[in-house]
């Protein structure tokens, strides 16, 4: 199983078209829809994960590219300083995907970092500034 994390931005010819249907369907591609933002007939922009076999992603992704597309894998991650992290669990309250979250009866906040889809709310919520963003490599490999 293959899966990355890809930022994709719609055109307003592409915007009202079922593209992520026929990711599924054509692709046999399992998503996960972590963050859009659409405006109908103006534009969009979709974070999205995106999983399955090897040759079907790199298929998929030619499908999109090929559609209009801009399709960019998500060229940065979010780290912890665990050294500047006071467990205050602010940023828990802001994850939406669960990568943050309290570890009873220990009160520690935990990070899984693969299930961060790098929205950044904790970064703003992070009352010591322990959350950072990192570049990465943003190339499909």
């Amino acid at each position: 199983m293959y899966s990355k994390i890809l930022v994709l931005r719609f055109s307003q010819e592409e915007v009202n078209k079922p593209i992520v249907c026929k990711l599924a369907k054509r692709y046999n591609l399992d998503f996960n829809i972590l963050n859009a933002i659409i405006y109908p007939r103006r534009e969009g922009s979709m974070v999205l994960e995106l999983s399955g076999a090897r040759k079907n992603f790199k298929e998929g992704v030619q499908y999109l590219k090929e559609s209009g597309i801009d399709v960019k894998n998500a060229s940065q991650e979010v780290m912890r300083d665990d050294e500047k992290c006071t467990h205050c669990g602010a940023c828990t309250a802001v994850c939406t995907t669960g990568a943050l979250s309290i570890d009873r009866p220990e009160m520690t906040v935990v990070f899984d970092q693969q299930l961060c889809s790098v929205c950044e709310l904790c970064i703003r919520a992070c009352p010591t500034r322990a959350m950072t963003i990192i570049p990465t490599d943003s190339s499909f490999s």
